[in-house]
């Protein structure tokens, strides 16, 4: 039998092959060992790697603590930046009009 990995996911030692992926039953995941995937890559919503540099849209309202009003759905922010080690989640920052400096999360913004 051979030594499979462990899942990188949740760390099950219970993998198994199924073609050329490997399965984890724990958790569902699965993955190519063949392929290294990239650890920092940072997607909106839909699944679309962001960059550096890249505008991205609002996907729903955001209430902004310390302000009267908040950031609309459909609000077009330009030139983010990323913060792939962000501790909080806020994985973005960026400019508002209106609002300053922010930090985003990249689950709340769709490449633009």
């Amino acid at each position: 039998m051979e030594n499979l990995p462990n899942c990188p996911k949740c760390n099950s030692e219970y993998t198994y092959e199924d073609g050329s992926l490997v399965v984890c039953p724990e958790c569902g995941y699965e993955w190519n060992p063949n392929t290294q995937e990239e650890e920092n890559v940072i997607k909106d919503v839909n699944g679309n790697i962001l960059n550096d540099g890249d505008s991205v849209t609002v996907v729903k309202d955001l209430k902004v603590k310390g302000a009267s009003s908040s950031i609309k759905i459909g609000t077009k922010v330009k030139n983010i930046r990323l913060v792939p080690d962000a501790a909080d989640g806020h994985d973005i920052e960026c400019k508002i009009d209106g609002f300053g400096a922010m930090k985003l999360k990249s689950s709340v913004v769709k490449k633009a």
